[in-house]
């Protein structure tokens, strides 16, 4: 095999491999994307009492009304749409009250 032959086979080999890569990349699904969400409607979150100082918990509780595209949620009795990391982090272990 001459040298050209060669150097034509494994650019084909490099170029197959790459194409290869990408399709595949393309057609996974981003992991945590599908039904991965913080909140769901009707769930109770907590604002962090950095962002309502003075208030105890009770007051601090909201219900989730609905969750939005953009990951933010809007509350009942809550103006405005609000972020995940405006709220305590979501405890699944502690009991309700």
């Amino acid at each position: 095999m001459k040298k050209r032959t060669g150097w034509w086979i494994g650019a084909i080999a490099l170029t197959a491999g790459a194409f290869g890569a990408y399709w595949k990349r393309k057609n996974v699904q981003e992991p945590g994307k599908v039904g991965d969400v913080w909140a769901r409607p009707g769930m109770m979150v907590t604002f962090r009492a950095e962002l309502m100082p003075g208030r105890e918990r009770d007051e601090r509780t909201f219900r989730v009304k609905d969750l939005l595209p953009s990951g933010r949620v809007s509350l009942h009795g809550a103006d405005g749409e609000h972020a995940e990391k405006e709220f305590e982090p979501v405890n699944l272990d502690r009991p309700l009250s």
